[in-house]
């Protein structure tokens, strides 16, 4: 176990690992919508309406590009542009979520609720933390 944490950021606090643990999950969310259209049509649907290959392949290239910028910041959190740019990825995320709630399929239930929730339980993690690791 401690071979596996010596590769944690090497930083005080528990939000780089965090940016950390959250980008692995988004990796392999990535994998699971390039090998299947039903990971992302349970994510905005429920199931009920299908998508497409191009949006689970779109899908999963944004989310891996979220992935790398947020890994990027975990261990580079005193860097302004990196911890920038992933409070941006949380942001963009969280807006768009929340714009497939308003004029999307999306309802406030099943595999929908956890990346609204890391979204905005992140950004406004980040936004509280911005200053203790920047200063």
């Amino acid at each position: 176990m401690s071979q596996f944490l010596t590769y944690l950021p090497p930083f005080e606090g528990i939000l780089p690992k965090w940016l950390v643990f959250v980008s692995v999950v988004s990796a392999l969310n990535s994998l699971q919508a390039y090998c299947s259209t039903q990971y992302t049509s349970q994510l905005y649907s429920n199931g009920q309406v299908p998508a497409s290959p191009l949006s689970g392949r779109v899908f999963g290239t944004w989310t891996f590009l979220s992935a790398v910028i947020r890994m990027t910041a975990a261990y580079n959190i005193d860097n302004p542009v990196a911890y920038n740019l992933a409070m941006w990825t949380y942001g963009i995320a969280l807006t768009h979520f929340v714009g497939e709630l308003i004029v999307g399929n999306a309802s406030l239930k099943g595999r929908f609720l956890s990346p609204l929730i890391v979204a905005s339980a992140s950004l406004a993690w980040m936004i509280t933390q911005r200053e203790a690791y920047l200063a």
